[in-house]
């Protein structure tokens, strides 16, 4: 669509031009296999597999040897979780994560529950925080894992991994961070920061979809991951499969111009700063969640009481937009990352989520306002809810 405003960034932004020209080559010319390095051709693509390892690397401020790449994070944290869980039973079966954690990781430990694992859940403040003083309690000599993310995708609140990364590291625990919403948008010092594993996807930061990596830190003790697909000995035996070479080539682009373009982001959360002040200026009955954390610059997740999310959405055809995370977009459940945070369960279906990315003009922005401000007007006219609250009934 043409005019569509593209609020919808956590779910997936738009590939960058210059990302999509480093791709083209290896559709076209050095289409080769990297494994087969019998001829020019296949070392030619070997050569590019690993440039790419390295640029990834030195952006992260780890080694080419510490990445594994992946399909994307959903494949990177079923990897740790379950690896971790495989492997380490002998210490434990102890694991620990957070309410508000993305499905991904949560049906995961769902699942090793039902294979014997005992998992905390840690609960969240009203700004989706958690108190390091209950993690830190929360780790026994039992606990083989600490798997938190370092921004929430609903609503952009961030963990402070540094702090985690170091309590994991006093407590001689694996910290495994799903970095998904972080890498690309905020600057991420692995030689700085003790984390264990991480994971991310391309497609977050103006990359191709389907492809991620696995970061696992070079240790005395090496950590000990199985790998979750077999096939070839690609990736050092840790995942098999033929390499999904444009979409590498481009992830490890779009990760370079997003940490040289990071000025833009700047521009970007005054955007976001702006749409929220106005919103709550021209419509009432709003409210920002999470609004006094720490939140990724560009992420808003906004409660409009009595006026569902789905109706707002379908009277503002517009503006693309989600009620949550992509992955259960369409679910009749309200957001766990909501109720985790003390929503009331029938404002979490009137929540909608808006990210912003560097494309996104002051002028989009301003039109969305007031498409949302009419839509609003209409939905509520029409809302039950409202008119009881309006009469003072409720």
């Amino acid at each position: 669509m043409k005019d569509l405003i593209y609020l919808d960034n956590n779910a997936t932004t738009k590939v960058d031009p210059r990302v999509r020209g480093a791709m083209l080559p290896f559709f076209e010319e050095a289409y080769a296999n990297p494994q087969s390095t019998q001829y020019a051709l296949g070392r030619e693509a070997n050569r590019h597999l690993e440039e790419s390892r390295e640029t990834i690397a030195a952006l992260l401020h780890g080694h080419a040897s510490e990445i594994t790449f992946t399909s994307g994070a959903t494949e990177t944290i079923n990897m740790a979780l379950k690896g971790v869980f495989q492997n380490y039973q002998t210490k434990g079966k102890h694991i620990i994560t957070v309410k508000t954690e993305h499905k991904a990781t949560l049906l995961t430990l769902y699942y090793l529950e039902k294979a014997g694992a005992k998992v905390t859940y840690l609960p969240v403040n009203i700004d989706g925080s958690i108190s390091l003083d209950e993690l830190t309690e929360s780790i026994t000599d039992e606990t083989i894992l600490v798997s938190i993310m370092a921004a929430n995708n609903e609503t952009g609140v961030l963990h402070p991994i540094q702090e985690i990364a170091e309590i994991c590291q006093q407590k001689n625990t694996l910290f495994f961070c799903d970095a998904t919403q972080w890498v690309g948008k905020l600057p991420l010092n692995l030689k700085e920061m003790p984390i264990d594993m991480l994971c991310l996807s391309s497609h977050k930061h103006h990359g191709p979809k389907g492809v991620g990596l696995f970061y696992k830190r070079e240790k005395s003790q090496p950590i000990q991951i199985p790998p979750l697909i077999i096939g070839g000995q690609q990736e050092n035996g840790m995942r098999g499969g033929t390499h999904n070479m444009a979409s590498i080539v481009g992830m490890a682009k779009a990760l370079e111009l997003s940490v040289k373009e990071e000025p833009l982001h700047k521009k970007t959360e005054k955007l976001r700063d702006y749409f929220e002040e106005a919103l709550l200026e021209k419509i009432p009955h709003i409210v920002i969640n999470g609004k006094n954390a720490k939140r990724i610059f560009n992420t808003t997740n906004i409660t409009f009481k009595y006026a569902r999310a789905s109706q707002i959405i379908i009277e503002s055809p517009q503006i693309a937009m989600s009620t949550g995370s992509a992955c259960v977009t369409g679910s009749r459940d309200p957001s766990h990352v909501l109720r985790a945070m003390g929503v009331e369960e029938e404002d979490c279906f009137c929540s909608l989520r808006f990210s912003l990315s560097k494309w996104t003009t002051r002028q989009e922005v301003e039109e969305a306002i007031r498409i949302l401000e009419k839509s609003l007007h209409k939905v509520r006219s029409e809302s039950p809810l409202w008119s009881l609250f309006r009469d003072g009934i409720i």
